[in-house]
């Protein structure tokens, strides 16, 4: 991602209602659909600038991967662990057979080749070990948005199972999120055209709402922890290795 991105996502990601509720999602998840053991060996691959490795010590010890790497510093000044370099598929060099869960929180669409990587990722799991994944979803609302984060797609359901496929891995869970603003988003996207002219989705809004707009995306764990939505801004999902 460009730069200022970066920077900008260290200043508002404690905060911001985005953020803070798939966090909130995040954790329900694993809660509900990982099993871990108080010893679990987690990882998590494009740590950006850290605020997801604060959550995830909570549930067992924590190595992560960032490319960049002033976000890197920063990542690893905030959960006080050594956040180390690298870059999928290629520039990986973590011990094979070694995690009990691997999180991808909206990285996949930032990398060319999402089989191969996602084929990496797999020999990095214990047997028994899962992988959680969050992406952007709806195609159809490609914007800038995605331009200035670099990505290379947003996935559909169908998309994103073939990549898993591809990569060896079996879906134990996938669903739709950010469902219940689904439509205050997409209207923002095609007024936005509309008017050609975009505005950022990294936007700080009012405290007031920041707080109604997390509350209302937050709620969304009680259901895709476990069933599922058929549409929404984002994908999830939790994989496992698929039998050879």
């Amino acid at each position: 991602m460009d730069r200022a991105i970066y920077d900008r996502m260290a200043e508002i990601d404690a905060e911001h209602w985005w953020f803070a509720a798939r966090r909130r999602i995040v954790s329900a998840l694993i809660r509900d659909q990982v099993p871990l053991k108080p010893d679990a060996e987690i990882l998590e691959v494009g740590a950006g600038t850290g605020s997801n490795l604060t959550m995830l010590q909570g549930m067992g010890h924590v190595d992560a991967i960032e490319p960049d790497a002033r976000a890197r510093a920063l990542a690893s000044r905030r959960a006080g662990i050594h956040v180390e370099g690298g870059m999928l598929p290629d520039r990986v060099h973590l011990e094979d057979g070694h995690y009990d869960l691997i999180l991808l929180l909206d990285v996949l669409e930032h990398i060319g080749d999402d089989h191969g990587s996602l084929r990496v990722l797999r020999g990095k799991l214990r047997p028994g070990g899962r992988m959680v994944l969050t992406v952007p979803a709806a195609p159809w609302m490609w914007s800038a948005h995605d331009v200035a984060h670099h990505h290379k797609r947003r996935y559909t359901a169908r998309t994103l199972r073939a990549a898993f496929d591809a990569g060896g891995l079996h879906v134990r869970h996938m669903s739709y999120f950010n469902t219940l603003l689904y439509p205050l988003i997409a209207a923002a996207r095609i007024a936005g055209r509309l008017r050609h002219r975009e505005g950022s989705d990294e936007a700080m809004p009012s405290p007031l709402v920041n707080r109604v707009l997390e509350r209302v995306f937050a709620a969304e764990r009680h259901w895709v922890t476990r069933g599922t939505l058929p549409f929404g801004v984002s994908l999830l999902a939790v994989v496992e290795p698929a039998p050879r």
